[in-house]
């Protein structure tokens, strides 16, 4: 149990530690964070991300507000029965408000109740967390209907633009492409920043939260990933490689555990058919190409995966269902909108005399069989427009693409 006279002292240093932090890059995502009354936001995200920024740059908009970060080792022995004290210590230090600000949340067993209980008393309530799965779980437990989620990713590339004060070109690009969007390591150029990250992720997201019994392999699966991105992969292959884990359900346990940190993100082939879907191979993709590049050796030369894996980030962030389609070609993503297939596209580096046919083979089959009159062949600096069989096909620079 925590002293009330401990949690105020906490509630005081956290508060002038945050008065003191520049706002920084304003992130696109803050024109979203509009606290509601009824409604909880949840802005969840990997660790390091900026989600801690884009709560400051928030509150800077506000004059009256409550703020805990519960990351903070001195909050060690608080639980959710000290909640009445810290309602009585935000208003003997801050006087009275209606908005609370929480910081990694999930680390207090429970804490959907007491985010229940504020809303219920027309309190606005904004928090994060780092694991998707955890918080999904609690949410669906308590908050149903009464939450609004933001999922925060790196620095885009418009943000790196801003940060890093470059204008746009294709040299900029080519430099976000390697370099990732993590403010720590564009701010350092430490590849042992990212390789760090990784490891603390898995140690506190996964392994401290979890009854893993191989902990070692799960920082194995995740760099053998991170290596693997923008190709594809299947639970059975995993197995045979990490063999000494046993069976399958373990692996696809392991892989679930490495989603829910937002270390990687699985893209599944289209079918019809749920099943299927579930059965055939996936692809696979990381939140950072610079994740990827620190910690694995055989992507480091690899443009075009580079490149695919932006892409892939670029739409997730958008749309919710997201597939590869493979039949005689390949087609890079597929994004349905409620109940179609809406866009289709290729992600090419360089589009060259030898491989044009099998990308726009690939892609027309695509459209062909969603009946799209238009797709699109996305590229470092291409751009020209290709008309084939009756369909138009835009080649465009990837960062210049309306996604």
């Amino acid at each position: 149990m925590i002293l009330k006279s401990e949690l105020r002292k906490i509630l005081r240093s956290q508060r002038e530690a945050m008065g003191r932090r520049k706002s920084g890059v304003i992130r696109q995502d803050l024109v979203r964070v509009k606290p509601l009354q009824n409604f909880a936001i949840i802005i969840s995200g990997i660790r390091r991300c900026g989600k801690s920024t884009l709560l400051v740059q928030s509150m800077k908009r506000e004059e009256e507000f409550y703020y805990l970060n519960f990351e903070d080792p001195r909050l060690a022995e608080f639980e959710l029965k000290d909640i009445e004290m810290l309602e009585e210590a935000f208003s003997e230090e801050f006087h009275e408000a209606d908005l609370y600000y929480f910081d990694e949340i999930q680390n207090i067993t429970g804490w959907e109740s007491y985010v229940r209980y504020l809303l219920e008393n027309e309190k606005r309530v904004v928090i994060t967390g780092s694991n998707a799965s955890l918080l999904s779980r609690e949410l669906g437990t308590k908050l149903t209907g009464r939450n609004l989620r933001i999922e925060l990713f790196p620095f885009s590339y418009h943000e790196y633009l801003d940060y890093m004060e470059r204008d746009d070109s294709k040299v900029s690009f080519q430099d976000y492409l390697a370099s990732g969007g993590f403010p720590e390591f564009l701010r350092t150029g430490m590849d042992e920043v990212l390789q760090n990250l990784l490891l603390d992720i898995i140690a506190r997201d996964i392994i401290f939260r979890n009854p893993v019994k191989n902990p070692g392999i799960v920082t194995e699966i995740a760099v053998y990933l991170l290596g693997n991105s923008a190709r594809e992969f299947t639970l059975s292959k995993l197995q045979k490689i990490f063999s000494a884990i046993g069976s399958v359900t373990t692996i696809a346990s392991y892989v679930e555990l490495l989603e829910d940190a937002y270390i990687i993100f699985t893209l599944p082939r289209f079918s019809y058919s749920q099943k299927s879907r579930q059965i055939n191979p996936k692809k696979v993709y990381a939140i950072d190409n610079g994740l990827i590049r620190a910690n694995s050796i055989q992507f480091s030369d690899d443009s075009g995966r580079f490149l695919e894996n932006h892409v892939f980030l670029e739409l997730r962030k958008r749309y919710r269902e997201l597939f590869y389609f493979r039949e005689k070609g390949e087609c890079d993503f597929l994004v349905k909108e409620k109940t179609k297939i809406t866009k289709a596209m290729q992600v090419c580096y360089c589009l060259t005399t030898q491989n044009k046919r099998r990308e726009i083979e690939g892609l027309v089959e695509a459209m062909e069989f969603f009946e799209l009159d238009c797709g699109y062949i996305l590229t470092l600096d291409q751009e020209e427009d290709i008309h084939v069989a009756g369909k138009r096909i835009s080649v465009l620079p990837a960062r210049k693409f309306s996604y």
